[in-house]
């Protein structure tokens, strides 16, 4: 399971299952159907630097001071998250959860100052958002690195508003860069940098940071127990800055995501279940026209059991499996019609958009 750390006032965590069985879209929109210098001080690397155990807390103090003024707390009224100023205009990154149904946000700037922010666009299958103030003085804007560099064993600070607790921090390493994880409801996220960086409630949204004082990614979710449903310990994910410097421009833009280099087949759909309550599948409930599987023959009624020859239960694994293909793959669809004949189809990807 996972939590989502977008904290209510109540300071409640959302849970949500990892293997949900949920509606989604798979179309053209998912979301249809969530370190250690010497002397000399030597230039922080991407992920980490050098030295000793003093230089290493002395550059933390150094990192956090220059990252802080660029990592804000948003209230929607009914609960709180976090967000990184992206740049000098006004537009701050968040994560798409954070936001919600709402429109109208308030931003809590580092020095207490408090402003007021409109929805500029979300893009729920990578599950970012961009909100825009309109201030007075000038804001500032966080830089983001190249979360591609990030290794195993980097040291990471993690900022945000955990608890209402604005301009909080946390630290950890990099535990993995490149993780898959299905939030449910259709959606997965791919690409994610799992740390051991505490993630709290209200952290989501904030500013996963290296050692070189550059944004790496946005902390979204935390690991929590199948069955009771507590976080875990030191598994937390963060979307890459990859991610975010490919979608947030988008949004900034237009409103809208076009290219996301995400793989969709066209379709609407959702999990199925056969007569012992057991997943079956997902079932076909609207096809694009002129999309991917349009184009293949799949047809509403149809049951997709398997893409790219992975076995396709629920929705969830499905999002998952296109999680992991691009636009343009060309994958094999395994199919059992509305009658029971079973048949496979060969289907060109294409990219998701929306959001």
């Amino acid at each position: 399971m996972s939590s989502r750390w977008f904290g209510p006032r109540t300071s409640l965590a959302l849970i949500l299952a990892l293997g949900l069985v949920a509606l989604g879209s798979l179309g053209v929109s998912l979301a249809v159907l969530a370190t250690r210098p010497a002397t000399p001080e030597p230039t922080p690397s991407a992920g980490g630097t050098g030295g000793s155990a003093s230089s290493l807390e002395a550059q933390m103090v150094k990192v956090v001071t220059a990252v802080r003024p660029s990592v804000v707390e948003i209230s929607t009224g009914t609960g709180l998250g976090s967000g990184v100023i992206y740049d000098q205009g006004g537009d701050i990154v968040t994560n798409a959860h954070v936001v919600g149904s709402s429109t109208t946000f308030t931003v809590l700037l580092s020095d207490g100052k408090r402003l007021s922010a409109v929805l500029v666009g979300a893009y729920t299958p990578d599950d970012l958002a961009v909100i825009k103030v309109d201030s007075p003085q000038p804001l500032t804007p966080a830089r983001f690195g190249n979360s591609d560099k990030l290794q195993a064993g980097d040291f990471v600070l993690a900022i945000g508003s955990p608890l209402g607790l604005s301009s909080s921090v946390t630290e950890g390493i990099v535990s993995f860069n490149g993780r898959t994880v299905s939030e449910g409801d259709g959606v997965a996220l791919p690409g994610l940098i799992q740390t051991s960086a505490p993630i709290n409630p209200g952290n989501s949204g904030g500013a996963l940071v290296n050692l070189a004082g550059e944004v790496v990614g946005i902390p979204t979710l935390a690991a929590a127990g199948a069955t009771s449903g507590s976080t875990a310990s030191g598994i937390g994910f963060a979307i890459s800055s990859k991610t975010v410097k490919l979608i947030a421009p988008q949004l900034i833009a237009t409103g809208t995501v076009t290219k996301s280099n995400r793989a969709a087949l066209g379709i609407s759909a959702a999990s199925a279940v056969g007569s012992s309550g057991a997943p079956i599948g997902v079932a076909v409930v609207a096809v694009t026209p002129g999309g991917p599987a349009d184009s293949a023959g799949i047809v509403v009624g149809d049951l997709i059991t398997a893409v790219a020859d992975k076995s396709t239960p629920d929705l969830t694994t499905l999002a998952a499996v296109l999680a992991g293909l691009r636009p343009g793959d060309r994958v094999k669809v395994s199919l059992i019609s509305a009658d029971g004949a079973s048949r496979e189809v060969s289907v060109t990807l294409g990219q998701l958009q929306g959001s």
